[in-house]
């Protein structure tokens, strides 16, 4: 955070397999089952950011584009985090210096696992399969795509 950007910006990526469900991780500086991601440095670009916290955090690579399922608003203090849905490209989860466990939940397990703001953004990304909820243009919001090349 710096007078330029007084927030700070978080990325998270909701990765969701086949079966509908989605990765969860216990990070070692928290508690709460939550999605992987982390802040974004000041010379990272979006994609970037999402890229390496969830691998940082999952040993999952992500496919890019990822599509932005939420735009929220850290009620606690001065950060705003965007939320994505991804798919896996590559690797399996597995803890690390970030991550002391690591889960698939469905939708339900999410309800009951993560906290009132982590299962709002996870169900939010699992409903969200055609883009940001609530955009009446039917557009999808993505990153990491090329200029003409987002698919519908």
């Amino acid at each position: 955070m710096t007078a330029d950007r007084p927030h700070a910006v978080r990325v998270a990526g909701v990765v969701v397999d086949a079966r509908g469900r989605a990765l969860l991780v216990k990070r070692r500086d928290g508690g709460g089952w939550e999605p992987p991601g982390g802040t974004l440095d000041a010379a990272a670009t979006i994609p970037e950011a999402l890229r390496r916290e969830v691998l940082a955090e999952t040993g999952v690579t992500i496919a890019l584009p990822a599509t932005l399922t939420g735009v929220y608003k850290d009620m606690a203090g001065p950060a705003l985090s965007l939320v994505f849905r991804c798919t896996a490209r590559d690797g399996a989860p597995v803890t690390g210096p970030r991550t002391r466990a690591w889960r698939w939940a469905t939708r339900t397990e999410v309800a009951d696992l993560a906290g009132g703001a982590s299962a709002a953004r996870v169900l939010d990304a699992l409903d969200a399969v055609g883009g940001l909820n609530g955009l009446d243009s039917g557009a999808t919001v993505v990153v990491g795509a090329q200029a003409g090349a987002v698919p519908r």
